[in-house]
């Protein structure tokens, strides 16, 4: 195949004639498969090292939340280091990152593989990938024309992200700070909830606001407090983190403001409360709402003043501290009850936030099963950790009253049971490797367009393997009850189990 000049100048324009507009990458890459016919693509974003998925077309949805380190992906990473076209033989043994990634092609291997770096001058700004299942399918193409592509792309790709950077609300926020990774506070998720608290934090970080965030268990509010700190201009100062739950009654005056030496029994020596190690940066004050009456009138006076006093010392000590709270409970009913001061509420909530529960963010829910599960294949050295349709679906499905962190826990416990069970360094999850509760989000509207096809034959082996599973329980491990049970021959029960990955 062959572009003419036409052709590549109408690409150009197509490419660029979106740029301004919210879904500028999804347009760009739908763009692209149309033009080369490819089974999958993607568009990704270079960043510390990693390639952070822009959009992607062809692909399950939770690639969009993974995050594919260099270290982690050899193919990625000689894309990122080659500077030109490459081309990965059908029989490479680099393993692909989007094996298991095709709808409706999971059981099978991607036999064509193009990567293009994209380069804005000399700096490497994001990667194109092109798979196909047909091991031929890229060869008509010359590596010139995908050199011209690339380029195109890479325009575009410049272009799309100094837009992005220009609608933030941080455009002096300069270089990542020294020591702050950069990436290493990003929230997943393109649910509109997310996006407005995305937002907000952009708005409140170039402030010096204090900042009260809400929202139930597991959500990340501290997340958000380390994103509003490494956002602000107090970035290069520390981010120190206390959590009042945890706090003694006894210790709580002097971990906030320090004592010193014999303040009382036990003091032993000087020592620096959090809000004089926090001077110049920010102090986290997780559940601010378990904070006794009696502190809460001291937290008051360093908001209006700015001064502190250690335990024991009669001389104040001044402190440049922006504080940032979080509480789980619903603090104007604390007011109202008696339990916190109204006015230190005030003081703090001149710019509150709010974290959406997770039942509330849609399909972020399969992003951020797509994040923890590439965080497991590290983590655990892995080839793939792919979750399989029936389970997208559940997970979909479920009202995850723990929030983020149930779904944290509830990927790595299913990593876990079934690497147990796989023969091989490619862990599929199957709905049997979750064990969740049977509250489902009825109240919560999920399009059922939005859901994905249920793999028919994977639901089936999936509800065997749990059937399977729980015969064997109930009968204390007695494979022969169990197959009386189930009403299956003995020797039928155990060549089943062994297709399902069940041990005996």
């Amino acid at each position: 195949m062959s572009f003419s000049t036409e052709a590549l100048a109408n690409i150009a324009i197509e490419l660029q004639s979106d740029i301004g507009h919210p879904d500028r990458f999804s347009r760009l890459i739908t763009t692209l498969r149309q033009l080369l016919g490819c089974d999958a693509s993607a568009l990704l974003r270079y960043e510390a090292h990693q390639f952070i998925p822009l959009a992607i077309d062809g692909l399950a949805k939770d690639v969009l939340g993974r995050r594919f380190a260099l270290e982690g992906h050899p193919r990625l990473e000689a894309i990122a280091r080659a500077g030109d076209v490459v081309r990965f033989p059908a029989d490479s043994d680099l393993p692909d990152p989007y094996d298991g990634l095709i709808p409706g092609q999971e059981s099978l291997k991607v036999h064509a593989c193009l990567g293009l770096p994209l380069f804005a001058g000399q700096t490497l700004i994001g990667a194109l990938t092109l798979d196909g299942m047909d091991a031929h399918q890229f060869d008509s193409y010359s590596n010139e024309e995908l050199r011209l592509i690339a380029a195109l792309v890479a325009g575009a790709l410049n272009n799309a992200l100094l837009i992005a950077r220009l609608e933030s609300q941080n455009l002096l926020a300069g270089p990542t700070p020294k020591g702050v990774e950069a990436g290493s506070q990003e929230m997943i998720g393109l649910s509109a909830p997310m996006q407005q608290l995305k937002k907000e934090i952009e708005i409140v970080s170039a402030s010096d606001l204090n900042v009260l965030i809400g929202g139930e268990t597991g959500t990340g509010k501290e997340l958000v407090a380390k994103a509003i700190h490494q956002q602000s201009p107090r970035a290069g100062h520390a981010l120190v983190y206390l959590n009042c739950a945890a706090l003694p009654e006894s210790v709580a005056e002097s971990e906030l403001f320090g004592h010193v030496k014999g303040a009382f029994t036990g003091a032993i020596s000087h020592r620096s409360g959090k809000f004089e190690i926090a001077d110049n940066g920010t102090l986290f004050l997780d559940e601010i709402g378990e904070l006794s009456l009696a502190l809460q009138a001291k937290l008051l006076r360093v908001l209006q003043y700015g001064d502190i006093q250690r335990v024991g010392d009669d001389r104040s000590l001044r402190v440049n501290v922006r504080v940032l709270a979080a509480t789980n409970r619903d603090l104007r009913e604390e007011v109202l009850a008696g339990r916190f001061r109204a006015d230190l509420f005030h003081r703090l909530s001149v710019f509150p936030l709010s974290v959406p529960a997770l039942r509330e963010r849609g399909d972020d829910v399969i992003l951020l099963a797509g994040y923890f599960c590439e965080q497991c294949r590290l983590r655990m050295g892995l080839s793939q950790v792919v979750l399989s349709p029936a389970t997208r679906a559940q997970l979909a499905a479920y009202a995850w009253p723990g929030n983020v962190r149930e779904l944290e826990h509830a990927i790595h416990r299913a990593v876990v049971l079934a690497r147990a069970a796989s023969v091989s360094d490619d862990v599929v999850l199957t709905p049997s490797h979750f064990s969740l509760s049977g509250e489902t989000s009825a109240a919560v509207s999920v399009p059922s367009q939005a859901a994905e096809p249920v793999n028919l034959r994977e639901a089936t082996e999936a509800f065997q393997r749990q059937a399977i599973v729980q015969a064997l329980h109930s009968q204390q491990n007695n494979w022969a009850s169990a197959a009386r049970a189930l009403s299956l021959d003995a020797a039928n029960l155990h060549r089943l189990a062994k297709r399902l990955g069940i041990k005996g």
